[in-house]
């Protein structure tokens, strides 16, 4: 057996026992991490901060923008963004439907 595949050999070793030792102190630090959480009865928002606690959104909230056009039949209203209600979305000219 030649040099290279000697080494090769010895790394797959390696690794295999680096892998088996990784997994044994991951196992005690979530065991010592589990114990203090439930000592000084902390929660994920305490450990982890507001952004990261479970079920936390990332999309931003907007506001709903104000009404530009009413339907004068409904009253219903409609911003302009989006989706065009199916009251204004064959009218070519929408003007007639304007608030001002």
């Amino acid at each position: 057996m030649g040099a290279y595949s000697e080494l090769r050999a010895r790394i797959a070793e390696l690794e295999e026992q680096a892998a088996i030792a990784r997994a044994s102190e991951v196992a005690e630090v979530l065991a010592d991490i589990r114990a203090k959480v439930a000592e000084f009865g902390l929660t994920v928002e305490d450990v982890f901060g507001e952004s990261l606690s479970l079920g936390a959104s990332k999309k931003r909230v907007h506001e709903p923008l104000p009404p530009k056009y009413r339907d004068p039949v409904t009253g219903a209203t409609w911003s302009g963004r989006g989706r065009a209600p199916s009251w204004i979305a064959n009218v070519t000219n929408r003007d007639r439907f304007l608030l001002r």
